[in-house]
């Protein structure tokens, strides 16, 4: 029997590289993932580097080849995602690693797309070494979003929400800004430009005009605005409807179709005891290439989303502040009535940022939560 391959330090301190490279790319290149890969020669020394940019342009391991040139015969190729090997607007990936001599091949993930899986096999039977799931963990943490929503075949849920350390977003007249501090204000906003679409309801349309853009310096792709309009009631001057990124305003089949600016679109949806289905909605924007959605308003909205199990995670900026009952619920519509039917999700970090924590919590293996 054949000992399994494993990776050196070398190639384990290029994969974590690899990764580096590909969260650089967060949010700008659904309906691909993000991936990273560096090139190495046999003293383990890098010889060149690439990450994905978006669909239509190289992949990451033809970039890193483009860079490393002749060097790249012999050497071994260190890439964050299995290397494809279908043909979509570029060439496999595995053909081309074969076409520049790479004599072994180093990946974190197996490409979970059906459509797109098989380069390692390619691989091996073209006698090149292949070594699998080398920090798996790491490389599925940076392309979680795109890992979930290829794997569910929908787009990945996160519900980011703001509040008081007693669950409340808001004090009784509606105010709410400055419950959370500047540095938490710009993580959030760092969170929403890695997400493809960020989506609120009509009455957080209504109370708050939100932009939903991207500020506080934050660069990239802005996400596409997704608007819950079940009647149709979005005015002409909301904020949502500038030019700074589309709009997405989704109203029931039977709601009047609101007149929107260029580069602005309607779309209808059925309604189902007076709500608009948020799993065909997600259906639609999955069809549309979004892989990542960030459910940022309001309460009853995310309660939806809990109920229907389709939260994946939680992004939560606490406030060492108390409002009491008369405030405004983070979550509102989602009750449990014993602790056997409680959504209890699953911790994986706790940060500082100032005053505030930063929670990010994950529904369990099946996307419903742990009951």
């Amino acid at each position: 029997m054949t000992a399994a391959l494993t990776a050196t330090p070398a190639e384990q301190e290029a994969m974590r590289r690899a990764i580096e490279l590909a969260v650089t790319q967060l949010g700008r290149t659904s309906p691909n993932p993000v991936v990273g890969c560096v090139l190495l020669d046999a003293g383990g020394a890098t010889v060149g580097e690439g990450f994905h940019r978006g669909a239509g342009h190289m992949h990451a391991e033809v970039e890193a080849l483009a860079a490393a040139g002749v060097r790249a015969r012999g050497a071994t190729a260190v890439v964050t995602l299995e290397p494809c090997a279908h043909t979509g607007r570029t060439g496999p990936c595995a053909e081309a690693l074969l076409a520049a001599g790479v004599a072994r091949v180093v990946y974190a993930v197996p490409d979970p797309n059906p459509g797109a899986a098989g380069g390692a096999q390619l691989l091996r039977e073209a006698g090149v070494e292949v070594v699998p799931e080398v920090l798996r963990e790491e490389a599925e943490r940076a392309n979680e979003l795109w890992l979930t929503a290829i794997r569910r075949e929908r787009p990945c849920v996160t519900w980011k929400f703001g509040g008081t350390l007693d669950g409340r977003s808001a004090a009784p007249d509606g105010t709410s800004r400055w419950i959370t501090g500047p540095q938490a204000r710009e993580d959030a906003h760092r969170l929403r430009a890695t997400h493809d679409a960020v989506l609120v309801g009509s009455g957080t349309l209504r109370e708050d005009d939100p932009h939903l853009g991207l500020r506080h310096g934050i660069t990239g792709r802005p996400p596409l605005r997704v608007v819950l309009d079940r009647r149709g009631g979005i005015r002409e001057d909301a904020r949502v409807l500038d030019d700074a990124a589309p709009t997405l305003v989704v109203v029931g089949e039977s709601a009047p179709r609101p007149e929107l600016p260029s580069g602005h679109e309607v779309l209808a949806l059925p309604e189902r005891e007076g709500r608009l289905d948020v799993g065909l909605l997600l259906d639609e924007l999955y069809g549309r290439g979004v892989r990542s959605v960030l459910l940022e308003g309001g309460a009853r909205l995310a309660a939806e989303f809990a109920a229907a199990g389709l939260l994946d995670r939680v992004v939560a900026y606490v406030a060492p502040v108390l409002l009491g009952a008369t405030g405004r619920a983070v979550l509102d519509g989602f009750g449990a009535h014993t602790l056997t039917e409680a959504l209890r999700l699953r911790l994986d970090t706790v940060d500082r940022l100032g005053d505030d924590v930063r929670l990010v919590l994950r529904a369990g293996a099946g996307g419903e939560g742990e009951r």
